[in-house]
């Protein structure tokens, strides 16, 4: 017979004053709400004419208008901040990739090469913040 030891999901006073744990929360935070709020203005256009971002060859090979693929991109981001949320590990690496698309993106269309430049920051972030979930949120095993 094993006996399991549950850690307590409310993190220690001694866990909260880590640097690298403070680093985890912070990325974490961010990688969930920046991606539902970029999603979700994908519908509004509030913060810019979204479709004005998708490089034409792009345009041309997905259905439907560039805003047609923005309402997809949006449900796509809001689905990767979810999935950051609940399994940081595996989310961080869905929002990475989504950004090396993104990147992709940007420098076949001219005049966002500092964007692309920002989003690789954001994409060595994003993997960052896996690395850090598999000490601070480790995947839960039934055994």
């Amino acid at each position: 017979m094993t006996t399991e030891v549950h850690k307590p999901r409310t993190p220690s006073r001694e866990a909260l004053s880590d640097p690298a744990y403070q680093a985890f929360l912070v990325l974490r935070t961010v990688f969930t709400v920046a991606p539902i709020v970029f999603g979700l203005d994908k519908f509004a256009n509030l913060l810019t004419d979204w479709p004005d971002y998708l490089a034409p060859w792009i345009n041309d090979i997905v259905p439907g208008s560039g805003q047609d693929a923005m309402y997809v991109i949006g449900v796509i981001e809001i689905i990767a901040g979810i999935a950051v949320a609940l399994i940081p590990r595996y989310g961080a690496l869905l929002v990475a990739a989504w950004l090396a698309g993104i990147i992709l993106n940007l420098l076949t269309l001219s005049g966002f090469y500092d964007v692309a430049l920002r989003d690789f920051g954001l994409l060595v972030a994003a993997l960052a913040l896996s690395r850090l979930a598999t000490k601070y949120a480790p995947a839960r095993h039934n055994s």
